[in-house]
């Protein structure tokens, strides 16, 4: 059975997409059969996989709100291996359709649960928020991976987003724990030292070795529709994102 990890944190600009995108695709580099399904209605981890958007006849949200099949939406990218549900703006209303459907925060899990076996890993990319669309994604998944800025302000909300998780863990999905904390946008500064030595402080183990630059390639890749890998494999960024695939890995 495929393992479940949404990636997740309620701020926005922390690194969940990249993470996403490029943890996603050096698993699957690795010889691991891979899903990410998009569930931010920016629809970034769409684009940065190379997939147009606007040629799409369906996406995530056909699935949450229609009941259609995640089968009937993967799409291809070019990382073989890799498969990626799309995410358009039309997410932007699943929300609210779906305030008032009964169970409405299993919609995703019951997807999830039919193509799980046909996959190792399956990475879930949330919104900044910790509203329905999250919901959906933590109920789904066996594991939540953190990614945290190595900023001033980086402890701020961690403190909530875990309280959350203890909450769907207890109410909606037994399964669920703490996957890890990634610490990104790095700089070799006192202040990004000492955010580091906070959350580890914080958290011990829960925190992966690996840590996640502040790297100009990991931003110029998206643009190119391509995972860093596939862009410049020797850059600072593409090194942190094989050493946390094989952490990952490692960790199960």
């Amino acid at each position: 059975m495929g393992r479940v990890i949404v990636i997740a944190n309620q701020k926005g600009g922390v690194g969940k997409t990249t993470t996403a995108i490029n943890l996603s695709a050096c698993m699957a580099a690795a010889g691991m059969k891979t899903l990410l399904i998009d569930l931010d209605p920016q629809g970034n981890a769409t684009s940065g996989l190379g997939v147009q958007k606007q040629a799409l006849s369906r996406s995530v949200y056909d699935t949450l709100v229609d009941h259609v099949a995640l089968a009937e939406v993967v799409q291809p990218t070019l990382v073989d291996g890799l498969m990626v549900v799309p995410a358009t703006k039309d997410l932007v209303g699943a929300e609210i359709e779906l305030v008032d459907v009964p169970e409405r925060e299993y919609r995703l899990r019951r997807q999830v649960e039919q193509i799980r076996d046909a996959y190792d890993y399956v990475f879930i990319d949330c919104p900044p928020s910790l509203g329905l669309l999250t919901l959906n994604g933590l109920v789904a998944a066996d594991g939540v991976l953190i990614t945290l800025q190595c900023e001033y302000y980086a402890l701020e909300g961690l403190s909530e987003l875990l309280h959350t998780i203890v909450l769907v863990r207890d109410k909606l999905n037994p399964r669920l724990r703490l996957q890890g904390v990634l610490l990104t946008m790095y700089q070799h500064t006192n202040l990004s030292k000492q955010v580091m030595d906070d959350v580890r402080a914080h958290l011990g183990q829960k925190v992966y070795e690996t840590v996640i630059p502040r790297n100009v390639t990991l931003s110029e890749a998206p643009s190119f529709g391509k995972p860093v890998i596939y862009y410049d494999v020797k850059s600072p960024g593409a090194r942190a994102y094989l050493a946390l695939a094989r952490e990952v890995a490692a960790r199960g």
